[in-house]
């Protein structure tokens, strides 16, 4: 039986373009700083792809942590996601399965709402 929890992780790229995110790729910081993948969400509907537009900016070369990172497009496949950079300044409360594996969330996982009252800092570690 599957279990569901609302979790938080910080937007690190997306999916689609700045003026329409398709999907958010989420990552939590680690004990020594370093921005590690958790998951990806499912499709983003409009109206939240919607809401997204304006609050993410695109992350300057050379400062992201995930410059040189691919990111598949479903569990087990060798077929990579074209994602847009952003700048990892922000928080999205996600709906997650509770299966993990290797601290990634194994299912997609479904955007709540992106949480502008929380800091990057405030989000758990990996």
């Amino acid at each position: 039986m599957r279990a569901r929890q609302t979790a938080e992780a910080v937007v690190g790229a997306i999916t689609g373009t700045l003026s329409r995110p398709r999907m958010l790729v989420l990552g939590r910081f680690d004990g020594e700083g370093r921005l590690r993948y958790v998951g990806k969400t499912t499709q983003i509907s409009t109206p939240a792809s919607q809401q997204l537009v304006g609050q993410l900016t695109a992350a300057s070369m050379g400062t992201h942590p995930w410059e040189y990172a691919r990111f598949s497009t479903a569990w087990g496949n060798r077929d990579f996601l074209d994602t847009t950079l952003v700048a990892p300044d922000r928080v999205a409360e996600v709906s997650v399965d509770t299966a993990k594996d290797r601290g990634a969330w194994r299912h997609p996982v479904r955007l709540v709402r992106l949480r502008l009252d929380m800091a990057v800092a405030d989000v758990p570690t990996a």
